[in-house]
């Protein structure tokens, strides 16, 4: 029964969350009782005579494991499809991935378990909240896969997302988990008041998830117009351009970076939103800024070609651009030169403005740990295999057309996924967030639209508004309430001039960081060491 019911829970918890397309808004209150089977499990096993905290560490880490799975499926399509690694190995990779971020989940139910014996169901069911942000903090902190932590899926909730600008997403999870252990308080209290004041308490979240969910958001004036490129380039196909084809490449990039006028999505693509349409006034206007998002396209920052490409590019549209490509540094005689996944920045005119080097790179994906060992990760790197880090989350500073300076920050592919780098940027002043990121790897899974999510919360946590430029989608712009405004098609070739707004008032979250997540993980670190030893309860 008590793995069934883990079971039970990795498959509910698995619905809040994408799963081939943009979630249903309905979907996401599984999370409110997804985990409660779990909970329950987890103290029926902690009440076993025969080795019952290590029974519970292992019923919920089936749990994750399973959770895992599901949940990052995609991983088998990239390895297999982008990878060329044979579907055995695939898998191999998918449930090795799986058996060590699973253990998260059994620290929890081991956790909980150590609370009930020591103390009791009441303070188990208290101390659950704690333990699972502990978890989850930990999982981004230890091994970096913070991926959709439970408060993702509220990312439309309009009562709960007020939190993230204090908590970040763990705040939200807390709530969650609070809904959860009431449900299972209404089922293992033995008092009759207990069961009945758990089970109210449990239906008045339901209804808090209802409000929210149909609550209306703060409006978010948009001042400035940035269109964002979206080259729909094939991540596995050679795109070392030459001769005539370079020219068409740059040809297209041009004609997308001047489309200011024109329809999109008022909304998340195939959810059915309505369409939407930017009309020109009858004088010409350019962007504030152009973005050509990580790409696998040949631009290298000191290739002469390029470099006269951007120059001819800025100065037809008269605009900034951004545009993601491979940055070389000289790091002297001994290391040579160095590659970067990079923004690189330039003025209207073309003159170079600055340049941001990833920091958090993909590992086997842009850097490879022994990399003598595991040869097929080159083939999931492009055309470099090995790029260094980046040192400083920069912001910089760009007129718009009227001639008032804004600051800008950019970040890369799926460094939006850590709340705690990303709002570096915001506190370093920047009043816009600008996300350019290569999908194209995760093909027509459940990746895409997870990591729009998370992105989401990002804007929220730090209210700014957010660009997210994408080579095959979801390109969108992002209001720092998380509505996605404006989007495109996925898998087309096409721009979206997206409007926006700058803000410059700096959330909690932003200044002071993880400092909720840091508290559970206090609280639940005392909870369990406080259970070592003394009198069974």
């Amino acid at each position: 029964m008590r793995w069934a019911a883990a079971g039970l829970s990795a498959g509910l918890l698995e619905l809040p969350f994408p799963l081939a397309g943009p979630l249903p808004p309905w979907r996401s209150v599984f999370a409110w009782f997804g985990l409660a089977p779990l909970i329950w499990a987890v103290l029926r096993a902690s009440e076993d005579a025969n080795r019952p905290l290590r029974r519970s560490f292992l019923v919920a880490y089936v749990c994750g494991v399973l959770w895992y799975m599901g949940n990052c499926y995609w991983i088998y399509a990239t390895m297999n499809i982008h990878g060329g690694i044979p579907p055995f190995v695939s898998v191999l990779l998918l449930v090795a991935f799986s058996l060590v971020l699973g253990g998260y989940f059994g620290l929890f139910g081991l956790g909980l378990a150590a609370v009930r014996r020591r103390f009791g169901m009441g303070w188990a069911l208290a101390a659950a909240p704690f333990l699972w942000v502990a978890q989850e903090f930990a999982g981004a902190r230890i091994t970096s896969v913070p991926w959709d932590q439970l408060g993702y899926s509220q990312v439309d909730n309009g009562l709960l997302t007020p939190l993230a600008p204090w908590t970040g997403v763990y705040g939200i999870s807390f709530v969650l988990v609070v809904a959860n252990t009431l449900f299972v308080g209404a089922l293992v209290f033995r008092e009759r008041k207990h069961a009945i004041a758990s089970a109210i308490a449990a239906a008045l979240m339901l209804a808090v998830r209802s409000m929210g969910a149909s609550m209306d958001m703060p409006s978010a004036p948009a001042s400035a117009t940035a269109v964002l490129v979206q080259p729909n380039l094939d991540v596995t196909a050679d795109n070392n351009w030459s001769g005539p084809d370079w020219d068409a490449h740059i040809a297209q990039f041009t004609r997308l970076a001047g489309e200011e006028c024109k329809s999109y999505i008022a909304g998340i693509p195939q959810t059915g939103a309505p369409s939407g349409e930017i009309q020109c006034p009858p004088y010409p206007t350019h962007p504030d800024l152009v973005a050509w998002p990580e790409a696998p396209a040949p631009f290298i920052e000191p290739d002469p070609k390029f470099q006269q490409a951007i120059q001819h590019i800025a100065q037809t549209v008269q605009a900034p651009l951004v545009v993601g490509g491979i940055g070389t540094e000289w790091a002297g005689d001994n290391e040579g030169w160095h590659n970067y996944n990079s923004a690189m920045l330039f003025a209207p005119n073309g003159s170079k403005i600055g340049r941001y080097d990833k920091i958090h790179l993909v590992p086997y994906g842009e850097y490879i740990p022994f990399k003598n060992l595991v040869g097929f990760a080159h083939k999931l790197t492009g055309r470099v295999s090995d790029f260094s880090r980046g040192k400083d989350r920069m912001v910089f500073r760009i007129p718009d057309q009227k001639g008032t300076v804004h600051r800008y920050g950019f970040l890369i592919c799926y460094e939006a996924v850590f709340a705690d780098e990303v709002r570096e940027f915001a506190r370093n002043g920047a009043e816009v967030l600008v996300n350019i990121s290569d999908d194209g790897w995760y093909g027509d899974t459940s990746a895409p639209w997870q990591h729009l999510n998370m992105a989401r919360m990002r804007a929220i946590e730090n209210r700014r508004w957010l660009l997210r430029d994408t080579n095959n989608g979801v390109t969108a712009a992002i209001d720092p309430y998380g509505r996605v405004r404006q989007s495109i098609p996925r898998h087309a070739v096409d721009a979206l001039p997206a409007q926006f707004g700058f803000r410059d008032d700096v959330t909690f979250y932003t200044s002071h960081g993880d400092v909720f997540a840091w508290l559970c993980a206090f609280v639940a670190i005392g909870a369990v060491g406080f259970s070592r030893g003394g009198k069974r309860t």
